[in-house]
């Protein structure tokens, strides 16, 4: 029972960043199709982040160098900056949210899953589990978060968005330099 309930905590605590920037994401007025397709990728990532994290993680420590907060930085940076370009340009919907940046998105925010990963052991010996209950929780706060940015941009309009852009940016920001 203990152990389910660590992984739970960690669950969530790996899905917070996810749900503040679903928050900001949401107010792209995504269709809930899109919406759907965001939250299982993002699962996803977080089912195989931790795997891998366990399997592969010192190999891949020791051969790539890489801040992860820096990337993860970079690509929240970026989404900002798409949103305030339509923002001036007053194109509430014109910023798509594409495949490819889904994949950097979900990628980006299960980064810290694969750093679990590497200490699992010591919480755990069913890695499937663990990996499960991540994918779900992070399934589920991205779900959430993308609803309420969403549903606050439908009810705040511009404003929403804007709060949108901040949140992204001082997640970036707390990424690069936190």
């Amino acid at each position: 029972m203990l152990e389910l309930f660590s992984l739970l905590s960690i669950g969530i605590a790996l899905s917070m960043d996810t749900f503040s920037l679903s928050l900001g994401i949401g107010t792209l007025l995504l269709k809930q199709n899109k919406i759907l397709l965001v939250s299982s990728i993002v699962g996803i990532m977080h089912f195989i982040m931790p795997l891998l994290g366990f399997l592969l993680g010192k190999q891949i420590l020791n051969i790539f160098i890489i801040n992860p907060n820096f990337l993860v930085s970079i690509i929240l940076i970026f989404i900002a900056f798409m949103m305030i370009k339509d923002l001036k340009e007053e194109r509430d919907t014109k910023f798509t949210l594409t495949f490819l940046g889904i994949l950097f998105f979900a990628f980006s925010v299960s980064l810290d899953s694969f750093s679990t990963g590497i200490g699992l052991k010591a919480l755990t010996s069913n890695n499937f589990k663990a990996a499960i209950i991540f994918a779900l929780c992070s399934f589920s706060f991205t779900f959430l978060g993308l609803t309420i940015g969403k549903y606050s941009k439908e009810k705040l309009g511009k404003y929403a968005n804007i709060l949108g852009i901040i949140l992204l940016i001082i997640v970036a920001l707390l990424h690069l330099f936190g």
